[in-house]
């Protein structure tokens, strides 16, 4: 009989399944990118340079501080870096004979021994799980005691804010006066909830958030070491949604090389720059920018099917608004030649600065005002898609009103083309200074009995005019209303006259009636009352009461200019 079933032939019907290939075995379980890649030495801690550099002389001249405090947003190197100067402290060199180094050589036993976490002398200590002071008073203890194999004993404590009033209060006669051989290193990433006392015993660094430049640098480098292949805006998208923090882009990263491996069956995969954006549940920007077309062109009916379509997507409508706030900035900014954003195509780059030249600061700021706080309400709303559609009509009718000083403009040009509001301007032909859109019926206009005078004289209705300024006397005046109170001069077709008037000057239907109520002085008694307080204030002048005593029958009147003289 064979030693193998391989030397007979197999039986008809009897087909043995082929044996699967072993896979390799694994060098170690997996570990995900943010601590593969976490920096072992200072030249891979990115975008720190002036603090490494501080270190690296106060190291070279032996001015080492006894406690160093590090902070900064989530994820930019702050316990990282704890680590990395209790490994330049206690570095004895390849040879055994080295002293503390910014460049500690990763090979000695007290290296090696703080990049795997079990060194003696270099303990780690959360305060978010240790806030009280009995465990503070187990460091105070412990620090009479000189290190064991060490150089320094080295208490790295991360969230060093999480601890007591009291735990704070323990430490400080230790922190200010540690014996030599100690040092504390503390991170935290809410260094206002440090107390000053600590804070002035410590020496502080702010760790820096890292620029989306330096990530994408990052990225791409970890990338090629993983051997996967990705997209330039893939990874422009990851770098702007890590928000400054690498571990956070990290991770993020480790989520895209997962779903690229899903996409593309196994293997290294490709992470596509629409994988991206449906990883993170960004809203796709051609469709952000249909969105926006659709507001500048004031269609609300397209702009709500747009939304809805997202919506049915899965996009969140905060998302939305979102991507409506960041296209109204990149235009924004593109209107003063800030705007660069290596993630965009030629096509949104192109339309960013179309948009930028039709439209003004002014509409811009609105569009933005109206965005900012809708952005609040449908982050809070128990019914976001609702809440969306509301703001995307709210947007649409009143980024187009005009702001105070172009109603200025308006009424002093006057005429009925003065106030009335602009026709919707389409991408095409909205000039500079257009608003964002305009409403199909034209908006009552919020106007002062001022600017009501202004507008009957500048238009020739001047007997209206005079009677507005001498004897109106407002009870109520809001857009489209004006309630006056009823004197014998004004006859009663005066209302019905200065309604037409005002209709036809400003299209917007007017409802003007005499009331009954408090009034407010006419332009007239104003005026009258101006001159008498200026007249009096005058006479008190030393020149004035010499002159009018030297000349007792003069009087002081009112020239051409406006401006008050002396009459013999």
């Amino acid at each position: 009989m064979s030693d193998s079933a391989d030397d007979e032939p197999a039986m008809p019907g009897m087909d043995l399944p082929e044996t699967p290939a072993q896979p390799a075995a694994q060098a170690g379980p997996y570990r995900v990118l943010a601590r593969k890649y976490r920096p072992q030495t200072f030249a891979e801690l990115i975008g720190q340079d002036a603090m490494v550099r501080t270190l690296g002389n106060a190291i070279a001249r032996d001015r080492l501080a006894h406690a160093f405090l590090m902070t900064g947003v989530r994820g930019v190197g702050k316990t990282s870096t704890a680590r990395l100067i209790a490994k330049a402290l206690n570095c004895i060199g390849p040879d055994g004979q080295g002293g503390p180094t910014i460049d500690p050589c990763g090979v000695c036993e007290p290296c090696r021994a703080i990049t795997e976490g079990r060194h003696i002398d270099v303990i780690e200590m959360d305060a978010a799980s240790n806030t009280g002071v009995d465990d503070v008073r187990e460091i105070i203890e412990a620090v009479r005691y000189a290190a064991v194999s060490a150089r320094y004993k080295i208490y790295i404590i991360d969230e060093v804010h999480m601890l007591s009033r009291n735990a704070f209060n323990a430490l400080l006669k230790t922190l200010e006066e540690p014996p030599p051989h100690v040092k504390f290193l503390f991170a935290t990433t809410e260094v206002n909830k440090v107390p000053v006392t600590v804070l002035s015993r410590c020496q502080r660094f702010d760790l820096r958030r890292i620029t989306p430049d330096m990530l994408f640098a990052h990225f791409s480098a970890i990338l090629q070491k993983e051997g996967v292949e990705a997209e330039a805006p893939a990874i422009w998208l990851i770098a702007n949604a890590a928000e400054g923090s690498v571990r956070d882009g990290l991770s993020i990263l480790d989520q895209a090389i997962a779903h690229a491996d899903l996409e593309s069956g196994g293997g290294g995969g490709r992470i596509a720059a629409e994988q991206v954006r449906t990883m993170l549940g960004l809203s796709d920007r051609s469709t952000i920018a249909q969105l926006m077309a659709a507001i500048l062109e004031g269609d609300a009916g397209g702009a709500i099917d747009l939304a809805r379509a997202q919506y049915a997507l899965g996009i969140e409508p905060v998302a939305m608004v979102r991507g409506l706030m960041d296209l109204t900035h990149a235009v924004t900014l593109a209107k003063v030649s800030r705007h660069e954003d290596p993630a965009l195509s030629d096509d949104d780059r192109a339309r960013i600065g179309d948009w930028a030249q039709k439209l003004g600061f002014a509409p811009l700021n609105r569009l933005w005002q109206l965005l900012l706080k809708g952005h609040e309400e449908v982050l809070r709303a128990n019914n976001p898609l609702e809440h969306l559609e509301m703001l995307l009509l709210r947007v649409i009718y009143a980024a187009s009103l005009p702001d105070p000083g172009e109603l200025a403009k308006r009424i002093e040009a006057g005429g009925a083309s003065a106030l009335s509001a602009p026709p919707s301007p389409g991408p095409a032909a909205a000039g500079p200074e257009s608003a964002a859109v305009a409403p199909t019926e034209t908006p009552v206009a919020a106007l002062t009995i001022r600017q009501i005078h202004h507008l009957l004289d500048s238009s020739g209705h001047q007997q209206l005019a005079r009677q507005v300024h001498d004897e109106v006397r407002v009870i109520e005046l809001e857009p489209g209303l004006l309630v006056f109170a009823a004197v014998p001069t004004l006859d009663g077709d005066f209302a019905r006259r200065l309604g037409e008037v005002l209709r036809a000057q400003t299209g917007s239907h007017w409802q003007v009636r005499a009331g009954e109520g408090e009034a407010r002085p006419s332009l007239k008694d104003v005026a009258e009352a101006k001159s008498a307080d200026n007249d009096a204030r005058i006479r008190e002048l030393p020149v004035v009461k010499a002159a009018l005593a030297a000349f007792p029958d003069a009087r002081l009147v009112e020239d051409e200019h406006h401006q008050q003289r002396f009459q013999s």
